[in-house]
């Protein structure tokens, strides 16, 4: 599959890279920043062949079959559409939209058009949390009682102005937080929350900078979890059940998990990365488009929208939505 990158930023210099390291059909065909520049040093950087200096002349591009969206989260809807009515396949990175609104149409648009979707969330796709899944499916820790996740760190200087930009949809929940959020629902075997109580922290760009969310799920069943874009937090989890219990020290980056059952010797079961973990969110587009499928089957339409829907409810909670945002 040839490749498109909207925007030059890390996340997409991180997506360039693994692409290059992959040893299958994967290619990169094209990149696009705001300016010729910024898109000729980022080709130059990746050994990408084309580069251009505004996103509509990439999509474009008659030799890019599918576009990675790394633009900032209040240009995923436009630019999603863009790519679609090109006839281009989407990976957008999360949020994949600010509301469930622009997120069914997104849906709906790709349909009609024959192509497949899908929201660069990455970590639904890691081999380490397809095994926990499986674990807790097959009863190895008993019934899911609690589970928790922390992540956080200390953004500085440009980098946190425009993170919790709000004219951008920043804000640590819809960074990090949806990390937290995504990998509950995994956890949860994709049943939503059911209720929710939180607290948080609105910082002096009147965005989220940091929250502990407790969410109460079907079966009585509950999680909390903890994000902030200002504290050191680890990236770790810790799954409890009625015979025992999953912890991951990583769960964001996951490449082990360790099984302690309530009988019996904890283990650990390691799950190296190929190349960096995006790789194997690039295969499942690859597998989807062969298919001929529209959305994936591995993080659903359904598990998107479930998601987006808890972090607007969230947001709101907090008296910030995307639409009051754009009017500061």
């Amino acid at each position: 599959m040839n490749w498109g990158i909207l925007a030059t930023g890390t996340i997409a210099a991180k997506f360039a890279a693994t692409v290059n390291k992959m040893e299958d059909s994967q290619r990169l065909a094209a990149c696009a920043s705001r300016t010729k520049e910024k898109a000729e040093e980022f080709a130059s950087r990746h050994s990408i062949p084309a580069f251009y200096g505004s996103y509509e002349e990439m999509v474009r591009d008659e030799n890019v079959d599918a576009v990675y969206i790394a633009t900032p989260n209040n240009m995923h809807y436009e630019n999603c559409c863009m790519c679609l009515e090109a006839g281009k396949h989407v990976l957008c990175e999360k949020p994949f939209t600010t509301n469930e609104e622009e997120a069914e149409k997104l849906y709906e648009l790709a349909e009609s058009r024959g192509l497949f979707i899908m929201e660069a969330f990455w970590i639904r796709h890691l081999p380490a949390l397809k095994k926990m899944q499986e674990l807790i499916r097959e009863g190895v820790i008993g019934d899911v009682v609690h589970a928790r996740s922390d992540y956080g760190f200390v953004a500085a200087g440009a980098r946190k102005v425009r993170k919790f930009n709000s004219s951008l949809a920043g804000g640590a929940l819809l960074d990090i937080g949806i990390y937290n959020l995504g990998f509950m629902h995994m956890v949860m075997g994709d049943e939503e929350a059911r209720s929710f109580t939180s607290c948080h922290h609105i910082n002096e760009f009147g965005t989220d900078d940091f929250s502990s969310i407790l969410l109460a799920y079907p079966g009585g069943r509950s999680a909390c979890v903890t994000t902030s874009i200002g504290l050191i937090m680890p990236r770790e989890a810790l799954v409890t059940g009625t015979k025992g219990s999953l912890y991951l020290p990583d769960f964001q980056q996951a490449e082990r998990l360790t099984v302690r059952p309530a009988e019996g010797e904890e283990y650990t079961l390691e799950f190296p990365f190929e190349v960096n973990g995006f790789e194997y969110q690039i295969r499942e587009v690859q597998r989807c488009v062969d298919q001929g499928m529209y959305t994936s089957d591995v993080l659903k339409k359904e598990d998107t929208l479930a998601i987006i829907r808890l972090m607007d409810k969230v947001r709101k909670s907090w008296g910030l939505t995307f639409e009051c945002e754009k009017q500061r």
